[in-house]
């Protein structure tokens, strides 16, 4: 699942990174781990901090333009491409948005269809809690509340 997150990541990564003047070819593969290792430190985090019920609510409604999950991942995403990569933080603010909105759109988009099993979102979130538990029931009763 990790992988194919890496790779949505990847695929979105045309304009925000492969493109962009600020981030030098060889940090390229490295910039888009950071934006996949990001993501799942927000999510994973959502989770560690008991807010499974918010994480729901991100992915069952699409209204994700001003949520706050979008914009932990993206000024996470912004932090590391400044601090490891030097990239100036206007810069690395304007790459995080245009790559974490719309892999996260993607992303609930994909967890939505029923055909994709690896970001179902019961599969998804008991991925991201280390597969320590089944989350299909909490996840079940928690889209119907």
């Amino acid at each position: 699942m990790f992988e194919k997150l890496f790779m949505l990541v990847k695929n979105n990564a045309g304009t925000a990174v492969i493109d962009n003047p600020a981030i030098p070819v060889k940090y390229h593969e490295a910039v888009i781990n950071e934006a996949s290792s990001s993501i799942i430190e927000v999510l994973k985090n959502q989770l560690e901090t008991g807010k499974v019920k918010d994480l729901i609510k991100f992915f069952q409604f699409s209204g994700i333009y001003n949520n706050s999950l979008v914009t932990s991942i993206i000024n996470k995403f912004a932090n590391k491409l400044n601090n490891f990569y030097g990239i100036e933080p206007a810069s690395a603010m304007l790459a995080a948005n245009s790559l974490i909105t719309p892999v996260m759109e993607e992303l609930v988009k994909e967890s939505k269809d029923a055909k994709n099993t690896d970001f179902g979102l019961s599969n998804f979130i008991s991925k991201l809690s280390g597969n320590r538990t089944d989350m299909s029931g909490l996840v079940n009763q928690m889209m119907v509340a």
